[in-house]
């Protein structure tokens, strides 16, 4: 009898989404919109309201008020008094790390958290990503890192089987890759351009904020992320402020989130240091140094355009890179950036909003496995 062959290939079926229960698929469309609406919970839900009305999300069983309920009990929303004396509802800091995370997933992909949270650079030191190559041990070596089966196999050769002892000159430690350790600012513009035009670019810009925030505090916690915002002027937020992060009737003053920038970074002990810069228009203000603003929305100021360089070539002499992600097409700006990332030795990129986060996580990345001297 012939023996019957078992055949191997592919197996296509039609493609059947992750179960989830119906206050799962309510609540995904609720960070979405939470998002746009810079954390207003009641704008949100007017958003989900008119939502439900098109496209019925909800059902006699399971309505809109159940699903506000549920997230009441399971903590993520809270109600507050208001100014004007009023009851309303508002996120809470579950919410906002259930945000963090869905941006990451939404733009990063689904990644494993790293239990060290370094990143391997070119050069051999302490780390713990073994390269393959020994050495013999050193004082002051970790144990943990001497290659018991290697310092064994030594032991044997040099004083052999029945005599056996194993001294300090049989030992050796396998050699593992350096972790790099990496201080970065994110400067986000946020004057008045990023709303302009029918486009929405605070939003992706906040999106990449928050997965850039839970990358860095999940995989590499031993990296550091501080975030800027600048208009007419530059100033610090906090990572639980991000989803609700507006534009403000500002010009764009770069040179003052540099300023803030550098002096953040200046404060690191870290060797390895970079600044992100997510921006659409060209440098267009300065504060002078009597307190008043020096504004000239129109073409390049050179007066600002040459600050804007002279703080790029600062930043180079104290080798920290400039990464620039302009979200403009415009030729005379493209010129401007060109200019700028000369000064700085820096890189910069052309892009629109689809792809930006994927960029900075890529550049990121790479960024990391270098070690800046």
């Amino acid at each position: 009898m012939k023996k019957e062959q078992i055949r191997k290939g592919f197996v296509f079926k039609t493609y059947e989404a992750p179960s989830q229960s119906l206050f799962e698929k309510l609540l995904d469309i609720f960070q979405e919109l939470i998002t746009h609406t810079s954390g207003d919970f009641d704008e949100a839900m007017d958003w989900l309201k008119q939502l439900d009305q098109e496209y019925k999300l909800t059902n006699d069983e399971y309505t809109l008020d159940d699903f506000v309920q549920e997230l009441k009990d399971k903590g993520y929303i809270r109600e507050e008094v208001r100014p004007d004396g009023t009851k309303g509802g508002a996120i809470t800091e579950k919410t906002e790390r259930a945000i963090r995370q869905r941006a990451l997933d939404q733009i990063f992909g689904k990644l494993k958290k790293s239990a060290q949270g370094n990143h391997r650079s070119k050069m051999s030191g302490r780390g713990d990503e073994h390269t393959g190559d020994y050495r013999s041990y050193r004082f002051g070596d970790p144990l943990e890192r001497i290659s018991m089966t290697e310092s064994l196999r030594n032991a044997q050769i040099n004083n052999g089987v029945g005599d056996f002892s194993l001294r300090e000159n049989d030992l050796v430690v396998e050699e593992t890759h350096f972790k790099a350790q990496m201080s970065t600012v994110l400067m986000i513009d946020i004057s008045h351009s990023m709303i302009l035009y029918g486009e929405d670019r605070i939003t992706p810009a906040k999106k990449v904020a928050m997965a850039l925030a839970q990358l860095i505090t999940t995989r590499y916690p031993k990296d550091t992320l501080d975030i800027i915002v600048f208009g007419n002027d530059a100033w610090p937020i906090k990572i639980k402020d991000l989803p609700y992060l507006q534009v403000g009737p500002y010009h764009t003053n770069t040179v003052a989130g540099l300023e803030l920038a550098m002096d953040i970074l200046r404060r690191k002990r870290n060797t390895n240091k970079q600044i992100f810069m997510i921006t659409d228009g060209k440098p267009s203000c300065l504060r002078l140094k009597d307190g008043r603003y020096y504004k000239n929305p129109n073409g390049l100021d050179q007066h600002i355009v040459k600050k804007c360089y002279s703080m790029a070539r600062q930043a180079r002499k104290l080798h920290v890179p400039i990464t620039t992600f302009m979200i403009a097409s415009d030729s005379y700006l493209q010129q401007f950036v060109d200019a700028f990332t000369e000064a700085n030795q820096g890189k910069a990129f052309y892009t629109g909003l689809k792809g930006l986060g994927e960029m900075i996580f890529q550049d990121y990345e790479t960024n990391r496995k270098k070690r800046i001297k």
